[in-house]
């Protein structure tokens, strides 16, 4: 049963039996789903993500399941729409955002999960479709784009003159203490905003955004340095950088 009439590299090298939807077809899209979603659920399993081999596993197998039902009720029924691998897309969409969390720190968390579930839909309708070269390179791009990025990200933020940082303060009487000292070691406090997450726990908690402004600051300390040195004040109870 031929479908879909496309120039594939790889389905011309595996035969006309990987275009059409035949159950070899559909066990090697099946296969090739689950290989590329446990390794990129694995990847972020192991930085102990929310998301993990399970969902993205279940997430490019849905969507796979999705695109190769919509694929045989074209070729039975003429109907041109892809109603269930559209709404398979919509679905992810909502269970990604529904993965995203707020922190106590009034950090977000999950965001990059989440849209990784999304792209990993989006990877399992093209394996579905039986789209092997796009289906490759977009997986690969994905896996780099999770497990090699941030290292550069993470470059970028170091080299940036703006960071935001959590912070426990003993009282809010030590907050303007904070703020001078912070003015004294050549740093400017941009924005202040209390946590209410800790109203009732004895602490005054805040997120803080600060801008380096000394020269020799951005030349010779990094974001780690000058937080290490704030966090000897003796009215600094904790301090880390925010994501």
């Amino acid at each position: 049963m031929s479908i879909l009439n496309v120039s594939d590299p790889i389905a011309a090298l595996m035969g006309t039996w990987s275009i059409n939807i035949n159950l070899a077809s559909i066990g090697l899209r099946v296969a090739l789903s689950m290989l590329c979603s446990a390794i990129l659920g694995c990847e972020r399993a192991s930085k102990r993500h929310t998301a993990g081999l399970r969902s993205f596993i279940l997430i490019s197998l849905s969507a796979t399941a999705a695109m190769l039902i919509d694929l045989t009720l074209v070729f039975y029924t003429g109907i041109t729409i892809f109603i269930i691998s559209a709404a398979s897309v919509v679905a992810v969409a909502v269970i990604s955002v529904n993965s995203v969390l707020f922190s106590s720190k009034s950090q977000i968390k999950g965001f990059t999960t989440s849209a990784g579930l999304w792209a990993c839909a989006v990877l399992g309708l093209a394996i579905g479709a039986g789209l092997y070269s796009l289906s490759l390179i977009l997986f690969l791009a994905l896996y780099l784009c999770l497990s090699k990025f941030p290292y550069f990200e993470q470059i970028l933020k170091d080299r940036s003159n703006h960071f935001e940082v959590h912070i426990e303060l003993a009282n809010p009487k030590s907050l303007q203490s904070f703020v001078t000292t912070i003015r004294e070691l050549g740093l400017r406090v941009d924005d202040i905003e209390s946590n209410p997450a800790y109203a009732n726990s004895g602490l005054s908690v805040y997120s803080v955004s600060i801008s380096i402004k000394s020269d020799e600051l951005r030349k010779y300390k990094s974001h780690k340095e000058i937080i290490a040195a704030i966090a000897t004040l003796e009215y600094v109870r904790h301090i880390e950088e925010m994501n």
